[in-house]
Parts: C-alpha cells; sequence; structure tokens
C-alpha cells in the first residue's frame, strides 16, 4: 500500500506519502490564499522524498474540509485529477478529524473541541471524544460565530486556529506535548485513511463546504466541478483563482 495524502481546508497546504504503517516523507506549506500554485510542486516533491513513483501509489486520500471554498476545492480536485489518471481510488477523511486524530496521537485523553478558521468572523467545529490514542466524533462539523457556541463546548480543550483567533471566546487551547495543533497534518489523516480502508468503512469524497463561497461567478455552471473531467476541473480552478485574487474573499 502506498498512499498520497493531501489537505488544503485549512492553513496548510500538506502532503504525504505513506506506505500503510508510516509516513515516508510529507511536505507543507502554511499559506491560506496561495492553494492553486503552492499545492502541485509539493506532490512530485513529497514522492521523490519518499522515493515513490507516481506508479506506486495505490489509494488517494483528500481532507474533504469543511473549508473555505476554493481553498478546499484545490485540493479535492487535485486529487481527483491524479487518481483519474492512475485509475485508483480517492478517499475522503473530514479534515477536523484529522486535527482530533493529531491531539489523540499526542497523548489527550477526554472531550475535544476543534475549531477551524471559517472566515467571516466564524469557526468550523466538532466535538470529539478521545481515547486511548483515538478520536471519534460525537457531532456533525458545524459553522457558527464562536460567541455562540454553547458554554460547555466553549470550555473544552480546543485545537485549531479557533483559540488564536478569538482567545476570550476559545480560552482552552490545546498543545499537547508543547504541539501546537493549529491545522490538517497530511501523515495524520493518511493514518486515519489508512485505518479506515483496512476497517472497510466508508469514506465519502463529498465537499464539506458547509455554505456558498465567498467568491462566486456572475452565472452559474451547469454541472459540479467535481463531476466534470480533470482539465475542466483544473481550469474552473484557475477561474476561481483569478476572481478570488481580484477581490479577494470576504472579509473576516
Amino acid at each position: 500500500m502506498r498512499i498520497l495524502a493531501m489537505d488544503t481546508a485549512t492553513s496548510a497546504i500538506t502532503i504525504a506519502v505513506h506506505d500503510g504503517e508510516t509516513v515516508l516523507a510529507a511536505r507543507s506549506t502554511i499559506d491560506a490564499r496561495r492553494h492553486t500554485e503552492l499545492l502541485a510542486p509539493l506532490v512530485p516533491e513529497a514522492l521523490a522524498a519518499a522515493s515513490t513513483t507516481a506508479g506506486e501509489i495505490t489509494h488517494v486520500a483528500v481532507g474533504t474540509g469543511p473549508g473555505p471554498f476554493t481553498g478546499l476545492r484545490v485540493g479535492l480536485v487535485t486529487a481527483h485529477t491524479f487518481a483519474h489518471a492512475r485509475g485508483i481510488a480517492v478517499h475522503g477523511v473530514c479534515s477536523l478529524d484529522a486535527l482530533a486524530a493529531a491531539a489523540a496521537r499526542q497523548g489527550h485523553e477526554g472531550d475535544l473541541l476543534v475549531a477551524t478558521d471559517a472566515r467571516r468572523k466564524e469557526v468550523y467545529w466538532a466535538r470529539y471524544r478521545c481515547a486511548a490514542g483515538q478520536a471519534s466524533a460525537f457531532d456533525q462539523p458545524t459553522v457558527t460565530k464562536p460567541a455562540d457556541l454553547p458554554d460547555d463546548v466553549r470550555a473544552l480543550p480546543t485545537v485549531g486556529r479557533g483559540p488564536g483567533l478569538y482567545p476570550e471566546l476559545l480560552p482552552h487551547a490545546l498543545a499537547p506535548g508543547g504541539l501546537d495543533l493549529l491545522d490538517v497534518d497530511a501523515g495524520v489523516l493518511a493514518g486515519v485513511a489508512v485505518a479506515r480502508i483496512a476497517a472497510g468503512e466508508e469514506m465519502p469524497i463529498g465537499p464539506l463546504y458547509l455554505r456558498r463561497p465567498d467568491a462566486v461567478a456572475a452565472a452559474p455552471h451547469p454541472k459540479s466541478s467535481l463531476g466534470s473531467s480533470p482539465r475542466q476541473q483544473q481550469r474552473d480552478l484557475r477561474r476561481a483563482a483569478a476572481r478570488e485574487a481580484r477581490g479577494g474573499e470576504a472579509t473576516q
């Protein structure tokens, strides 16, 4: 087994190659707005560092969000394009699950809040329970203003960029072992994917946008970009990135 894993739902543009037991190589760049230009070069870098060819990849795993529209779509389209060219399966992993898994693997025990930046003064969030190095969700991912979270939820130990953005509302930032868990790590996401593939779990690849995109076209496209050809998906991405460069996403 060789898994190429990637995620662009948070500020990290992250790639990893995993052999089913360990991470062979990983590459990450922190940039919340340049996913389109930065993700593609990381793929050959990670493959070369893992001494792996594209032809040796047997699975692709991708974070499905939730995340801002354009950034999240870059990862999903790249994963689909790579898998389509290789004729292999794509497996989706909720990006919040990967952050929770990172906390569990660093030794956190008990309840946990994952809260990532949703812009517009909101967070994407879900609650988890961590035990024995594993994390299990007991909420569906949601987007809301941090002030609207219930008091008992805001009181939980929290990973993601939420506490840094809203320290008065999310005051319990968790840094297990002194490690700040702010963004998704593709190596951890790959590990989650390995376990779920082995267990035969369903791993849907539908994006968790949770709301309309900040930058929209003047007229609706008749088909979903994820249902079109890889070349059309890349053209759609370039158009979306150009719109975003002109106008930017909504003010945080």
